[in-house]
């Protein structure tokens, strides 16, 4: 038997083996590409069997494709093979291997580490999170019955049909990160077993979708310390991408190879034209009064006490301090889903040095019947380039009355259109889906083309009304992963 003979015999083996499965209807998706590669073998070798000398040279090049293409076929079936119940490893990191964690952790913070996880689908998009106990002392605990339709990127119908809005669309919900939290007595949630401190004592149980690559999970274990939630055990794990895609084209109606590789991987979508015409229609606008005190000294409180040491710069006293741009950088948030200060993630403020001129509209959402407010800040810097940000689709009437110092219990929201808040319960998730509405937050250039938010170094709103003046409406910018507030306008509506 010579060489090119025994070629042909492996390829039709492997078409055969194809053929079997088919038959059976058990034909994994990765013997489908062996087969294809193989059945290209052989009809490249018929074509080439009379007419070339070195046949043997392009039969043994044609080998290589087909081994290299199985190897493709068999990392794409398990990347996204999935089975009923599946155990997913987990990533737990200890004190000292995470300091910038800049979570108020318990005092209990380490000693409940050793867990597995069991996904367990039920139907559709409905999934059984189990934490399962290695240690004796560490208690079971289960959410059951999880929509992770609402936590997979879905985007608003209006937007279907308009490429340039269905790409951020999905680039931002996947970008940021979503934080749910199941209350102890929540339906589905159960705690056994361990010693029984963790029944007890737990307070909240919360699932995150970080704003990394598709599929970077969290689980967040919380106890009530000193009147306030203490984070005791946190892990990590990848949700199966198989789920993923099919979770994902439920919700879109889109095929999930089109949009893949900037869903699992960070591919920056700048310049895409954004028609604002399709999130609303305008009813009334006009100027705004609005003020930037730039020698304010810096607002910090809420989830910004605990990120100043994540902040990787000195003496940040005003407003004034944050135009140095170039002296200021944030620990960068990176895989699995961590704060890392060797990483230093930079920015762009210059872009929005100096507010040129605000804008308030009354609008129309395809999501509302009922007329919402917009405010637009227009921005320029001494480089002659211009930055519009624009938040869109709130209710400003019904915004909180607060004191500056309460700044993060006003509306904290990401950039992005129909994005749900950072943090929020399950419960106000499942009773307002993010798809739904008519909420969108947009950084854009003077043509309208979508800018990076994220290496800018904004990463969204906060809103609230005057404590004493409801007319007057405070605006502040959230830096990159919510480190610190870098702005503080207050304008007259």
């Amino acid at each position: 038997m010579n060489r090119l003979t025994l070629l042909e015999r492996i390829a039709w083996l492997f078409v055969l083996v194809w053929i079997g499965c088919v038959l059976g209807s058990r034909a994994p998706t990765f013997l489908g590409w062996v087969a294809g590669s193989s059945l290209a073998v052989l009809l490249v070798l018929k074509v080439i069997g009379r007419q070339v000398r070195g046949r043997r040279i392009i039969a043994a090049a044609l080998l290589v494709f087909s081994v290299l293409a199985t190897g493709l076929a068999w990392r794409t079936h398990a990347r996204y093979s999935t089975t009923t119940i599946m155990e997913l490893a987990v990533e737990e990191l200890a004190n000292a291997e995470y300091a910038e964690d800049p979570a108020e952790r318990s005092d209990e913070f380490g000693k409940y580490n050793g867990r597995k996880l069991t996904l367990i689908e039920k139907g559709g998009s409905l999934f059984d999170f189990i934490l399962l106990p290695e240690h004796g002392h560490i208690a079971k605990i289960v959410l059951r019955d999880v929509d992770v339709s609402l936590l997979t990127p879905s985007q608003p119908v209006w937007t279907r049909g308009d490429a340039g809005l269905t790409r951020i669309a999905l680039t931002d919900r996947q970008w940021n990160r979503q934080q749910v939290c199941f209350e102890k007595d929540s339906p589905g949630v159960e705690v056994t077993g361990g010693d029984g401190f963790e029944v007890a004592n737990l307070y909240r149980v919360d699932l995150a979708k970080n704003c990394l690559n598709a599929g970077l999970w969290e689980v967040l274990l919380f106890f009530k310390e000193r009147d306030s939630k203490a984070l005791y055990y946190h892990c990590w794990f990848t949700f199966p991408l198989g789920h993923y895609k099919r979770v994902f084209e439920a919700n879109t109606g889109l095929s999930y190879l089109k949009h893949w590789y900037y869903l699992e991987h960070w591919f920056d979508p700048a310049g895409t034209r954004i028609d604002l015409g399709k999130l609303r229609s305008v009813i009334e606008e006009r100027t705004a009064e609005a003020r930037f005190d730039q020698t304010e000294r810096v607002i910090v409180s809420g989830e910004q006490l605990n990120k100043r040491r994540t902040v990787l710069a000195e003496n940040l006293v005003t407003w004034n301090d944050f135009l140095e741009g170039s002296r200021i950088q944030f620990a960068s948030f990176v895989p699995p889903g961590r704060y890392d200060v060797s990483h230093p993630w930079e920015n762009e403020y210059w872009r929005i040095e100096e507010l040129r001129i605000a804008v308030a509209r009354r609008v129309r959402s395809p999501a509302s019947d009922k007329l919402l407010g917009e405010i637009e800040l227009r921005f320029a810097s001494r480089q002659g380039r211009e930055a519009n940000f624009i938040v869109s689709g709130i209710d400003l009437e019904s915004l909180p009355r607060l004191p500056v110092v309460e700044y993060y219990r006003g509306l904290y929201m990401p950039m992005g259109i129909g994005v749900p808040p950072f943090f929020q319960s399950y419960s106000e998730l499942e009773c307002t889906p993010p798809d739904r509405s008519p909420y969108f937050c947009l950084l854009l250039g003077p043509s309208g083309d979508w800018m990076d938010h994220h290496k800018v170094g904004i990463d969204g709103p906060v809103i609230h009304r005057d404590q004493e003046d409801p007319d007057l409406c405070h605006i502040y910018l959230l830096s990159y992963e919510r480190h610190s507030l870098i702005r503080h306008f207050v304008l007259r509506l």
